[in-house]
């Protein structure tokens, strides 16, 4: 059986011992957190929490791993917005959305309630994350107003995710 404490651990050990691949690192867990399609097979919230505690313990630097992680996250958004643009409701016929025809239903609820403001909030409610972009795009929502909200979140996220393990760390002496 699969133990996730064992995949943070390993993460962390790797980031440790390669520290000029974590914003790499970084960039490769947001990405895969925020794509559509993969986001439901990557843990990458718990991962890059763990991370952000090594960026205190470690003595890495917050900016390039923050930017990493917020360019990542942006990208993986773009692409499930593209995705969604490109195939519209064909999408939602694509494992595993076609498994969770209800999560599907609430980020298209979300979206059309709360339109550009549901993409930018969108991102810090756990299971509608990575599909809110493609719900987006699968309503055609206008690109530059996607991306606007996409990026801004992403940085936010991108902190949000980071910003608690290096605070907790300094503030506790983990």
């Amino acid at each position: 059986m699969f133990d996730p404490q064992v995949l943070i651990s390993a993460t962390q050990t790797f980031v440790q011992q390669h520290q000029a691949l974590a914003p790499a690192v970084v960039f490769a867990l947001a990405f895969g957190e925020s794509l559509a399609l993969v986001s439901f097979l990557v843990p990458a919230t718990v991962l890059l929490l763990a991370i952000g505690a090594l960026i205190e313990a470690s003595g890495l630097h917050f900016f390039p791993i923050w930017l990493a992680a917020a360019a990542g996250a942006a990208l993986g958004d773009a692409i499930s917005y593209w995705f969604g643009f490109y195939y519209k409701d064909r999408a939602k016929t694509f494992w595993p959305l076609s498994r969770r025809p209800d999560l599907v239903a609430k980020a298209e609820d979300f979206f059309t309630r709360f339109g550009v403001w549901g993409v930018a909030v969108g991102r810090f409610f756990g299971p509608v994350r990575a599909v809110v972009p493609l719900i987006a795009g699968i309503l055609a929502m206008r690109q530059s107003h996607f991306q606007m909200a996409n990026v801004a979140s992403a940085a936010i996220w991108a902190f949000a995710m980071l910003a608690p393990g290096a605070v907790a760390l300094r503030l506790f002496g983990g």
